[in-house]
């Protein structure tokens, strides 16, 4: 393991997140939508559901995804000023099934608020753990989604919204039995 698994989770949210506007296709487009993505990342605490709080969601996406592909003294910038803006306070919590770990801000904070933390914090352990290199965009020539890395030899080319993978694979094989022929 790489991380701590509550580490881990949210930087898997945080490219859940960043992956709904993945391939110019928009996954957030309603409160719905909203609704199953944190339903489907596990996300609890309070919400307003409105069109404002999707709003601040979509922006933390924006400043996420440039986060995902920065250098570290950008995403150093970007994870203090969310950490800031949020007036976190990081907190061990122990909730919904899950062991000890940090929260940095209140469960009735706003949402968007509540994600960034939470994205900032685990992408603190990235920077500080000099680990950036793990957080990659799909090598697939026709996508553009984001990719975490937490495999033990850096080998994670592709993304997980498709078949990036599978269609590299056999277009690979199809130019091998072609060479070979």
């Amino acid at each position: 393991m790489v991380f701590a698994p509550d580490t881990e989770v949210a930087l898997r949210t945080v490219v859940n997140l960043i992956n709904t506007a993945a391939n110019g296709r928009e996954g957030l487009a309603t409160l719905e939508d909203l609704d199953a993505f944190l339903a489907a990342e596990g996300f609890s605490g309070g919400r307003r559901r409105d069109n404002a709080e999707l709003e601040s969601v979509l922006e933390l996406r924006r400043e996420l995804a440039a986060v995902w592909t920065a250098d570290e003294d950008a995403a150093v910038d970007t994870v203090n000023r969310l950490l800031r803006d949020a007036n976190a306070l990081p907190q061990l919590m122990k909730h919904d099934g899950w062991d000890w770990h940090l929260h940095a801000t209140a469960p009735d904070a706003p949402l968007a608020d509540r994600m960034s933390t939470e994205a900032a914090m685990a992408l603190a352990d990235v920077i500080r753990g000099k680990e950036m290199d793990r957080m990659r965009t799909c090598e697939s020539e026709d996508c553009d989604a984001a990719v975490l890395d937490l495999s033990r030899n850096r080998s994670k080319r592709y993304c997980d919204t498709g078949n990036c993978a599978n269609r590299a694979h056999v277009a690979a094989y199809r130019a091998r039995q072609a060479a070979a022929n």
